[in-house]
């Protein structure tokens, strides 16, 4: 790894694709410190030396998990599961960012059943670990353009710990979305399915993928 004597990351990503990038530089640019962790050391190297923010280092995945907040941005389709095991751990009191929505490899079902969630599922299998669910409203084209005119659009966030949320909520400081507590985990059914809704919308609308929720509100008289 690259990092420079002293460097401590604050948040670990695995996975270099569309949401983890955007992830990585999102939170880098926000003032955190950051590792954008691959199986290809050399492809998180291409990557950060594109971006040029300061704040965020390549690394391999197991120098991801070593921080102290670790986001996989891997589908479960694709092992999520079975690749957290090898770091299993290294999770202990980690607070784990779940972004992911556990769809088939079409995209027209989930892999878990009604009754559970992508989050849920996390939790389960890895107990010593604190999961907050988050970003499983957002589509990866908003990162890129994350304000619609002058709105900033809602990340739901979902968590059985408040003090992980709250530590979560800290981490996303200075990131350009309004962040929503969505309630425990299990609320987390709601939104992943709600992600089926909204790309369907949005291809009516010929939006897809530019295209996210802000809930309207008015405060009572």
């Amino acid at each position: 790894m690259t990092n420079s004597p002293g460097w401590a990351p604050e948040l670990g990503i695995l996975g270099t694709g569309r949401m983890g990038s955007r992830l990585a530089a999102m939170f880098a640019r926000a003032g955190r410190r950051v590792v954008l962790g691959s199986r290809d050391f050399d492809r998180s190297a291409a990557i950060v030396k594109e971006l040029g923010i300061p704040t965020l280092r390549a690394g391999c995945y197991l120098d991801a998990v070593r921080a102290p907040a670790v986001l996989p941005a891997v589908f479960v389709r694709d092992g999520l599961l079975d690749l957290l095991e090898r770091y299993c751990s290294s999770l202990k009191s980690k607070l784990l960012i779940d972004i992911s929505n556990p769809f088939n490899s079409d995209y027209s079902d989930f892999v878990t059943p009604w009754d559970s969630s992508g989050a849920e599922e996390l939790q389960r299998r890895f107990p010593q670990a604190r999961v907050v669910g988050a970003f499983k409203n957002v589509f990866w084209e908003v990162f890129d353009h994350p304000q619609f005119g002058d709105v900033l659009s809602d990340v739901l966030v979902t968590g059985d710990s408040a003090p992980a949320k709250a530590e979560f909520l800290k981490l996303a400081e200075g990131t350009p979305f309004r962040y929503l507590d969505a309630g425990p985990l299990i609320r987390s059914r709601t939104i992943e399915r709600l992600t089926f809704i909204t790309s369907s919308l949005g291809q009516q609308l010929n939006s897809y993928p530019r295209m996210n929720w802000r809930l309207l509100t008015q405060a009572a008289a």
